[in-house]
């Protein structure tokens, strides 16, 4: 059957990516927990809702151009360094965001929602743009 042969060679490959890809958002959501002034996964534990969309549109915005990378590249090199790209403008959107809007921390532990969808929509909106600059 050749698609079983197809399937058994293509599998290693397919390991591979997925490996490095949940790697990488492993390591991206390490960094941003570090470069965020607010404690998102306690946060998150109590209930915080604010804190989960700005997390969740973190990680969007970062597994946008990760897996436009993935489908367009030609290595598992060319992936990890377009997505340390990825994860490198990810903080710039988050340190741009802090900066126009001083009381964010606040917000976010406050639990206003409004100040984790601003935070979250950043992110997915400059992820998109990203991701569609890596297709080039």
């Amino acid at each position: 059957m050749p698609e079983l042969t197809w399937l058994a060679a293509a599998l290693p490959n397919f390991v591979r990516y997925v490996v490095v890809g949940f790697s990488l958002v492993g390591l991206f959501l390490w960094i941003y927990a570090l470069i965020t002034p607010w404690r998102e996964y306690a946060l998150i534990r109590a209930g915080n809702s604010a804190a989960a969309v700005a997390l969740i549109g973190a990680l969007l915005g970062f597994c946008l151009p990760l897996a436009n990378t993935i489908a367009q590249s030609s290595s598992l090199t060319d992936v990890v360094l377009w997505s340390l790209v990825a994860l490198v403008v990810q903080v710039g959107v988050h340190v741009v965001l802090r900066l126009l809007l001083p009381d964010l921390r606040q917000a976010i532990e406050a639990n206003q929602t409004a100040s984790g969808i601003t935070a979250g929509g950043f992110a997915v909106c400059f992820g998109l743009i990203n991701a569609a600059c890596l297709t080039g």
